[in-house]
């Protein structure tokens, strides 16, 4: 989340460790250099580029896909006990995040929910980069145990009885779906993992499909989600046209400090660069394994391997992109130790 408070946290941070740092930061004339201002643009939202294309959802940019993405985001039937949607966790109220410690589906998982705003511009998704496409990352949650608990049978069936004319005008003609049972899925449930298993392939491959292409709706949406300018933006855009900050654009003394901290001796801006704060990097901060319970965590060690072998990734068979279009997949580290216990900045 884009928030002014973040500044003032880094000034009181470090001039709690030593109260040198702050006096030798701040610009006895209130300005700010050149070299500055160019740092504080490079991280408005001014400077946000358009959005990347998606060459493995030919539907990224379809107004129809996205309308009914928007739909199945707050359907509660796509889920295992009809209780749980995409904005159970991803709360539009909270920058689409729940603030809990982990997310609450029908179960409890193992990480906090990110915030989906902005996910547009990132080349992997989750907090270990096991997705490489929002449409891909959409999909996971949907058949996890402990978040939505369903399996992509059943929400086949759902799409046939409840979406079918919104369907069909975006992707084409639903298979039909008659003479399959309710539920059957690859997942951890195994009544449901073995009714998939008996679904000859060629059918199992149209179930999919659809599945995928929920994704690719929900995405349509989701990527339609941006910041709107924070208070940050403001004070930037009229501090660059030298005008006189209003109260909705003012800093206080210590969001002043820390955001000069920020940009400069605190090197907070070495990781979180560019208009979203983030370098969309895989960082282990050294933070130690909880001792509390928490499930062993290995980051994005596990998640590489992940996304490489994921059924609905760039070059899967479910993709709309061609194979040189999915470079951030087939050229990513794989053997890198630094990647042990490392998760996206956000």
């Amino acid at each position: 989340m884009r928030t002014i408070s973040i500044f003032a946290v880094v000034a009181s941070a470090i001039a709690a460790g030593s109260s040198a740092y702050v006096p030798r930061l701040i610009n006895e004339s209130g300005k700010w250099s050149k070299d500055q201002q160019a740092m504080l643009l490079s991280l408005s939202l001014a400077s946000l580029p358009h959005l990347p294309s998606d060459p493995s959802n030919r539907y990224a940019d379809d107004s129809a896909a996205a309308t009914l993405g928007h739909q199945l985001f707050f359907d509660t039937r796509l889920s295992g006990n009809g209780k749980v949607s995409c904005a159970t966790c991803h709360i539009p109220d909270k920058s689409f995040q729940d603030s809990r410690m982990l997310g609450e589906g029908v179960g409890v998982a193992g990480r906090r929910t990110m915030p989906i705003a902005g996910t547009a511009y990132s080349p992997w998704q989750f907090w270990d980069g096991r997705a490489d496409s929002q449409w891909s990352q959409a999909l996971g949650p949907l058949e996890s145990a402990v978040e939505h608990g369903g399996d992509r049978l059943q929400y086949a069936h759902l799409i046939a009885a409840e979406y079918r004319d919104a369907y069909q005008a975006v992707f084409g003609a639903l298979p039909d779906l008659s003479e399959l049972p309710s539920h059957a899925g690859p997942v951890a449930d195994t009544a449901r993992s073995r009714a998939w298993k008996r679904i000859v392939p060629v059918r199992q491959m149209d179930i999919s499909r659809v599945y995928a292409n929920v994704g690719k709706a929900i995405a349509a949406y989701e990527r339609r989600i941006q910041f709107t300018p924070s208070r940050f933006d403001r004070y930037v855009a009229e501090e660059l046209a030298r005008r006189p900050h209003t109260v909705a654009t003012m800093l206080s003394a210590d969001e002043e400090s820390g955001l000069r901290l920020f940009i400069g001796k605190a090197n907070c801006a070495t990781c979180h660069n560019g208009p979203l704060l983030t370098d969309n990097h895989f960082h282990n901060t050294g933070v130690p394994q909880s001792s509390l319970g928490a499930p062993h965590d290995s980051g994005r060690a596990v998640g590489v391997r992940s996304v490489l072998t994921a059924e609905f990734n760039c070059l899967g068979k479910y993709s709309d992109a061609k194979p040189e279009e999915c470079g951030e997949l087939r050229f990513t580290e794989t053997d890198n130790p630094e990647m042990l216990r490392a998760f996206r900045k956000s």
